[in-house]
């Protein structure tokens, strides 16, 4: 029987030491203030290129990152084969401001896609327009604004750059997951995801899109760009998540006076979650659906649709997704039952990858219980373990 309680399979391929390091990093985690200052202290070392990259990469780097190479990462998509996890390749550069990162950003992308088709144990690649694309350039576009003739051309190259990774994706069979962001660049995105869907998605699921179930919207949009891409006869691929900007949502919407666009309380967000997962799971025949959740409720919820719906569970249109580092207990667990699962892995190097890890710090202080419940099954395990000796 499923448990997520099972430490014993949650934590089967670490070590004492890892999971030692691992309970440090969490309780550090724990603590708000620290995190703000350390994160203040960690843009300062890579703004001023101090010479501590080593201590930051043999721990916080390590426990939340596959490497800063592909090569490097290639031990850690071995680990978790072993445990039947596929891992999806993330290269962690966010924000880059120039032309030059963004085409090395691109042809990244495209190496995981080539290594995903030789490598069975990755089963996605992954990409963020930010990491494309200007931040400034989506907000204008989502805002409206008039773009300038230069800005039209930039925009123009933006998109070849997605189209050629998720060309490369289709003619690969390799599926890419294109991830949402902060709610006033996502109207450009969700635009150019669209357009990509409707051009690539006609026999097979190749791009998903990411449906962030804490803004207020997204459920109806979900559900009405279902029917869309039915009636166009597209088979859509749908990420779930909650959501990973919160705090900065809330204080840009208070800043600048408009109504939040995520619900104000954590139950409207669930909710909304799993009626979204439902949904997927009782239209599978006309899409493809990751659930990338923290949450045991929510992974819960999916594997009672799944057994109303007599589907079998390892369905290749059903899978399972969590963050290297984090809820090992849910991702190994449903592994061990046959369920497909993949483990998000970001990779980059240490000083373009600290703002990812900046923010999972940060989002870990906002999420009621979730680090309470890592450090919990951590210390769990380590007590079963000095038992056993």
């Amino acid at each position: 029987m499923l448990s997520f309680e099972n430490t014993a399979v949650a934590f089967s391929n670490k070590s004492n030491k890892e999971l030692k390091m691992a309970q440090k990093l969490f309780w550090l985690v724990k603590n708000r203030s620290l995190v703000k200052t350390g994160s203040f202290f960690i843009n300062l070392v890579n703004t001023i290129n101090l010479p501590l990259a080593w201590a930051l990469k043999k721990n916080v780097f390590q426990h939340f990152c596959g490497g800063e190479t592909l090569e490097e990462c290639k031990p850690t998509i071995s680990r978790l084969g072993q445990l039947n996890i596929k891992t999806i390749l993330d290269y962690a550069a966010e924000g880059a401001g120039d032309e030059k990162a963004f085409d090395d950003a691109k042809d990244r992308i495209i190496s995981t896609i080539e290594l995903a088709k030789k490598e069975p144990n990755i089963g996605f690649a992954v990409f963020k327009f930010t990491g494309i694309a200007r931040f400034e350039l989506l907000e204008k576009i989502s805002a409206q604004s008039i773009l300038s003739n230069p800005e039209l051309e930039e925009f123009e190259r933006v998109k070849n750059r997605a189209d050629e990774i998720c060309q490369k994706g289709f003619e690969n069979s390799v599926p890419v997951m294109i991830d949402a962001e902060e709610s006033w660049i996502q109207y450009a995105i969700d635009d150019l995801v669209e357009d990509l869907i409707h051009t690539y998605n006609k026999a097979k699921p190749i791009v998903y899109q990411t449906i962030q179930l804490y803004r207020i919207d997204k459920l109806y949009y979900l559900k009405k760009l279902f029917t869309k891409y039915k009636e166009n006869k597209c088979i859509p691929g749908f990420k779930l998540v909650r959501g990973a900007y919160m705090e900065k949502e809330r204080k840009r919407a208070e800043k600048l006076e408009y109504s939040s666009p995520i619900y104000p309380e954590k139950s409207g967000t669930d909710s909304a979650f799993n009626e979204a997962l439902k949904f997927c799971i009782n239209n599978i025949e006309y899409l493809s659906v990751c659930i990338g959740s923290h949450n045991e409720e929510s992974n819960l919820e999916a594997l009672h649709a799944i057994n109303a719906t007599n589907i079998e569970k390892d369905h290749e249109r059903i899978h399972f997704s969590q963050l290297m580092g984090m809820s090992d207990h849910i991702s190994n667990n449903l592994a061990s039952h046959g369920y497909n699962v993949s483990k998000y892995v970001p990779y980059g190097p240490l000083k373009l990858a600290m703002p990812y890890l900046i923010r999972r710090a940060q989002e870990n202080t906002s999420v009621a219980g979730q680090t309470n419940r890592e450090l919990f099954l951590i210390n769990k395990e380590l007590k079963r373990r000095s038992n056993q000796n």
